[in-house]
């Protein structure tokens, strides 16, 4: 997740000004407000201007953490956990993991890319631009 951002913290050497890799029981209690006493300081944690890492996988699992919520709507549920569960299992980046259930829940079941990261899935068909 994340591809043709800014260069990677820890790898360009900012690791110095990070304090710590954010867990995915902060951002489900910031964003559910549940318990309240553990959402009010996990927002104040992600309000106090420290600098946090966020993991790519910490993101996949809040989104599988947060989908049972009856207070979370979802367009499309199933196709979140699906990029979810490819993302996981075949590790490729969020977005191709995304497209990939996509292509698979349509019946597409191509993506034109030319990230060959998506050929580990054998549920769909990559195709490069000739």
């Amino acid at each position: 997740m994340g591809r043709g951002g800014p260069a990677h913290p820890v790898r360009s050497g900012c690791v110095s000004t990070v304090i710590a890799f954010v867990d995915t029981n902060i951002l489900v209690r910031h964003l559910t407000g549940d318990p309240p006493d553990m959402a009010e300081r996990a927002t104040r944690l992600l309000s106090s201007g420290n600098d946090l890492l966020l993991a790519d996988l910490v993101v996949a699992e809040a989104i599988r953490s947060l989908l049972p919520f009856e207070a979370v709507a979802c367009v499309d549920p199933a196709l979140l956990l699906r990029a979810v569960e490819v993302y996981e299992v075949d590790r490729i980046d969020f977005a191709e993991a995304y497209l990939v259930a996509c292509a698979e829940t349509t019946g597409v079941g191509r993506v034109v890319s030319f990230d060959r990261s998506t050929d580990r899935v054998d549920t769909v068909e990559r195709v490069e631009p000739t």
